[in-house]
């Protein structure tokens, strides 16, 4: 056979086998294992990625809910203040209320007590004047000098100059 440029079709078609099994040798034994494990990789990078997407989703409503939450709080106590600020004015009031009917009756007592303590203190002065009118007039008509009147007089006069009664 003529073979030209030297070229025998069996060892091409011997190389072209071996070239196939040593093809299909490394994808079976290197390609197809690192495509698995990449896609593997892949798959569990991709799972956690969406894992923390759906973390951060929960922690955005999360913080929207508390957000919420918090207004709310800060409204029931702002409301509650604004109650106890008006009980504890209602309170104030009514023992200011309590305080000046206290004190109103209080003056009230006092002023009928300077009231008898004065009545009585006028009776007892007049009592007094009324008991040294007697007194001072039994006094002239016991010492026998004259009219009374005279008497009184000169007994007035005795007083004022420092004269001791006889």
């Amino acid at each position: 056979m003529n073979i030209p440029l030297n070229i025998d079709w069996q060892q091409i078609l011997l190389h072209l086998l071996n070239f196939a099994i040593l093809a299909g040798g490394l994808y079976l034994l290197l390609f197809k294992p690192v495509k698995a494990f990449m896609a593997k990789r892949e798959s569990y990078y991709q799972n956690m990625d969406n894992e923390a997407k759906q973390k951060l989703q929960e922690a955005e409503t999360l913080k929207v809910n508390y957000a919420q939450q918090l207004d709310g709080a800060a409204q029931e106590i702002a409301q509650k203040k604004a109650d106890a600020q008006k009980a504890i004015e209602a309170s104030r009031s009514e023992q200011l209320k309590m305080a000046k009917d206290e004190a109103d009756r209080i003056l009230e007592s006092a002023r009928a007590n300077s009231e008898r303590e004065h009545d009585k203190m006028l009776r007892d002065a007049q009592k007094e004047i009324s008991d040294l009118a007697i007194t001072a007039a039994e006094k002239l008509l016991l010492k026998g000098e004259g009219s009374p009147y005279e008497q009184f007089l000169n007994a007035a006069n005795a007083e004022k100059r420092g004269e001791p009664d006889a």
